[in-house]
């Protein structure tokens, strides 16, 4: 995992407490199991996680097919069949709808008034690292879980292809899609 220093701006002051807790952000769209992986090599790292929801007010569109609500029982179903697997995770997370603002200068900002305290972010984003790096905040890049087979975008092209996936998200991702009628609402929205 690289790490990336910290560079102090008197602009934004990251917020930070005595126990590490860490902000990770994505879209989701949906939650697949290279997703599950990095927040589980997360949890083993740090007391408490904060997993913002992405893009939060998106829905119905091709690049954005589920709701945040949607998201995050897809996550919340997910995370819980972690526990049952393995005792290495001891750290609490909340899952926070993060919406999306369209200005980089202040996006950091935004994000920090939306969450509780943390100091430490997780992303492989080369703007979020730029941006969070710039604001002051430690950030850490996880390494990707088979990056070329787990793709949220990878995943609704063989749902409108019809060609296997189901084997692509863990299994609170697949209930909830089932659930929704997920595969008929991707489908609908790329026929427009």
């Amino acid at each position: 995992m690289k790490q990336y220093g910290m560079k102090k701006t008197t602009e934004i002051k990251p917020k930070t407490t005595a126990k590490t807790t860490a902000l990770t952000i994505g879209r989701y769209q949906p939650f697949h199991l290279g997703h599950l992986k990095v927040i589980e090599f997360i949890l083993q790292e740090v007391d408490k996680l904060i997993i913002g929801i992405g893009s939060s007010q998106e829905s119905h569109t091709r690049d954005n097919p589920f709701t945040a609500d949607e998201r995050r029982i897809m996550i919340e179903r997910s995370i819980r069949s972690l526990g049952d697997k393995s005792t290495d995770i001891k750290s609490e997370y909340i899952i926070i709808p993060i919406p999306d603002v369209n200005n980089n200068s202040t996006w950091v900002s935004h994000v920090v008034k939306l969450v509780p305290e943390f100091g430490v972010v997780y992303t492989n984003g080369e703007l979020e690292k730029k941006l969070f790096c710039d604001a002051g905040f430690e950030v850490r890049v996880p390494q990707f879980f088979e990056r070329d087979k787990y793709s949220a975008t990878e995943i609704r092209k063989r749902i409108i292809w019809g060609t296997e996936w189901e084997d692509m998200v863990p299994a609170g991702t697949l209930d909830v899609i089932r659930e929704i009628g997920g595969v008929r609402r991707i489908k609908s929205v790329y026929a427009v």
